[in-house]
């Protein structure tokens, strides 16, 4: 049985540092990339970053680039989504998901096998 699960989300205040993190059990990690995904209320889910599954590379929404990081520890079948400077309209929902697909489809919903529950991050002003 595979299971994600998303933990450090928060509440938290304009411009501070957050860092939410992704246990997956039940798979061969390092067989898989993962990906963050957020959704906001009333909103459709976004892609947010993907890292392949060694960690060689990384893609990132274009919003995010230079405020996010994400990064993986294959030993400890856990990934990471650092995020700095945060906004109040990063305040979402936060989502890890893990594909084994080498089709180029990183932020595609839909391309992703399994999903974490998700947790929430709130960013106040």
């Amino acid at each position: 049985q595979v299971q994600l699960v998303e933990s450090g989300g928060g509440l938290v205040q304009a411009g501070d540092s957050l860092r939410v993190s992704c246990v997956a059990s039940g798979l061969m990690f390092s067989d898989y990339g993962m990906g963050w995904f957020r959704q906001a209320p009333g909103k459709e889910r976004e892609f947010v970053a993907h890292i392949s599954a060694y960690g060689a590379s990384s893609t990132y929404t274009d919003s995010m680039k230079g405020r996010f990081a994400i990064y993986r520890n294959n030993a400890d079948n856990t990934v990471f989504l650092q995020m700095n400077n945060l906004i109040p309209d990063d305040t979402a929902v936060y989502y890890c998901a893990a594909r084994n697909r080498s089709d180029g489809r990183t932020f595609v919903t839909a391309a992703y096998e399994y999903w974490g529950q998700g947790i929430q991050v709130t960013v106040s002003s």
